[in-house]
């Protein structure tokens, strides 16, 4: 879905199979902009990979998208280091909207 519904922009997407290689990927590519971190991830889960990020990065925006949806979810992510929040079933204008308020085009 998110491949798709970014298709129209010219951002280059960097796609992690699980919270360890979440890290690990940010760690190598300094130019990353934004993370979109899945909660439910295998090895690491995404709230442990964003925790960690925090731990050498305070300043990337972080947005959680998850199918978890009740308000201690929403807290956890928050707790964890994300800046925002996105409950699965994520439309395209929703996902853009909230893309919008952490990054500006050049």
């Amino acid at each position: 879905f998110l491949l798709n519904a970014l298709a129209s922009t010219k951002v280059k997407i960097l796609r992690a199979e699980d919270g360890e290689k979440a890290v690990s990927i940010f760690r190598d590519e300094p130019l990353i902009d934004l993370i979109l971190m899945d909660i439910q991830l295998p090895k690491k889960n995404g709230y442990e990979a964003t925790t960690e990020i925090r731990t050498f990065n305070k300043n990337i925006p972080v947005i959680a998208q998850t199918a978890y949806a009740m308000p201690e979810d929403k807290a956890k992510a928050f707790e964890s280091g994300c800046n925002g929040y996105i409950a699965k079933p994520i439309t395209k204008k929703l996902l853009l909207t909230t893309i919008s308020k952490f990054i500006s085009e050049d």
